[in-house]
């Protein structure tokens, strides 16, 4: 794949927040060493053993594209251990179901949790009397900690010529908030996430907790809003939207040319008061933002770039009696560290194909060959533990 030079703009934005994230890809969560030896010790008895064989488990993943490449390599893995697996297209969910379903057996695993935000999630009751998260299991340390950057992209050449700086001062100023009110409601408009997202649920709980009083969210079907956006930026016109990483998203708005990072102050990052009495709300808590990006991606606001939400941790959640019976997946699950910028590069690549599930397998086949030396690591630590 040829890269762009806007595209390696992107990857720089991407590797910024990687070198500040909370884990690295070179450094596993398990020794592989040990585990290189443990599956010696098995020698020619290995792959007659495999810890999955006999066993059928079921996978899901969140009905976000930008998950699903990972989801579908992660499966790959677990048939390699001997799993017979369901295909992780069949159980697509949004959080608040995925979590009721794996708490309720259901469905065994995905690698799709983003916390802490969707630890609200585990909240729920079941009918058994339990809560949801009495059921879970989180894998910290897994997939791509602290992968999930996030914020509000603007349209930078309106941002420049407005002398637009944060969301705060957007919201005080009706010259520049009316720009935005495309219904006439007197409320600017900010493409934010679909229902149940949960991203949804923060950034209503950032608009309540700041009193911006002056705009609302719009929620509809995410690529359909992007399209949109997009249009506008690109053309100029005020536009803002959420989004994240890793996902071909940034690569087409190009923060620092297109588009621009839109700033909040400090003291304008949700905390865990719970503004709006969500269930589970307390979780929304942004701790203290995000504010490594660099200058040139962002607006500069009272307290220079901060984008306001805390880059996530992408991690696997799984059923807990399912985990305990498990334990090489489990060894595994912790092992499981996909760059984050191969990932964004995936996601890039499956935009540009026909969006099917065959694509989805086709391109995470293909980072496994291509990156066969990291993956024989990963299932080594596997079988030492299974």
């Amino acid at each position: 794949m040829k890269l762009s030079k806007s595209f390696l703009l992107v990857m720089i934005t991407v590797l910024a927040l990687f070198a500040a994230s909370c884990g690295s890809d070179d450094e596993p969560a398990t020794d592989a060493g040990a585990a290189d030896d443990g599956a010696a010790d098995d020698g020619g008895d290995a792959a007659a053993a495999l810890p999955g064989e006999g066993k059928t488990t079921t996978m899901g993943r969140a009905n976000w594209a930008s998950g699903y490449v990972h989801a579908q390599i992660l499966h790959d893995l677990m048939e390699e251990l001997g799993y017979d697996v369901s295909s992780p297209d069949a159980l697509e969910f949004a959080p608040d179901l995925g979590y009721q379903t794996m708490a309720s057996g259901d469905m065994d695993f995905w690698a799709n949790s983003w916390y802490p935000g969707h630890l609200s999630w585990w909240e729920g009751d079941l009918p058994d009397g339990t809560k949801i998260g009495d059921n879970l299991v989180r894998i910290e340390g897994s997939v791509m900690p602290g992968g999930g950057l996030q914020g509000m992209l603007v349209t930078k050449s309106w941002a420049e010529e407005n002398g637009v700086t944060s969301i705060g001062q957007l919201n005080d100023d009706e010259a520049l908030w009316s720009q935005l009110d495309s219904d006439g409601n007197g409320k600017g408009e900010i493409y934010g996430c679909p229902e149940d997202w949960t991203c949804d649920d923060i950034f209503a709980s950032q608009i309540a907790f700041n009193g911006w009083d002056n705009l609302e969210q719009t929620q509809a079907g995410y690529d359909a809003m992007f399209a949109e956006f997009l249009t506008k930026a690109q053309a100029g016109e005020p536009a803002i939207i959420y989004t994240w990483t890793p996902t071909s998203y940034l690569a087409q708005a190009i923060p620092g040319e297109t588009t621009l990072w839109l700033s909040v102050a400090n003291d304008q990052v949700l905390d865990d008061s719970n503004p709006l009495g969500k269930e589970g709300g307390e979780e929304y808590d942004q701790g203290e933002g995000y504010s490594s990006l660099s200058d040139d991606v962002c607006t500069q606001g009272p307290d220079g770039c901060q984008t306001g939400w805390e880059a996530a941790d992408i991690e696997v959640t799984a059923n807990k009696a399912w985990l305990a019976d498990n334990p090489a997946a489990a060894a595994l699950f912790l092992a499981f560290h996909p760059p984050l910028i191969d990932m964004a590069i995936a996601g890039v690549d499956l935009d540009a194909s026909d969006g099917s599930q065959a694509a989805v397998e086709e391109i995470a086949a293909k980072w496994l060959v291509d990156n066969r030396d990291v993956a024989d690591e990963w299932i080594a630590t596997a079988l030492a533990a299974g």
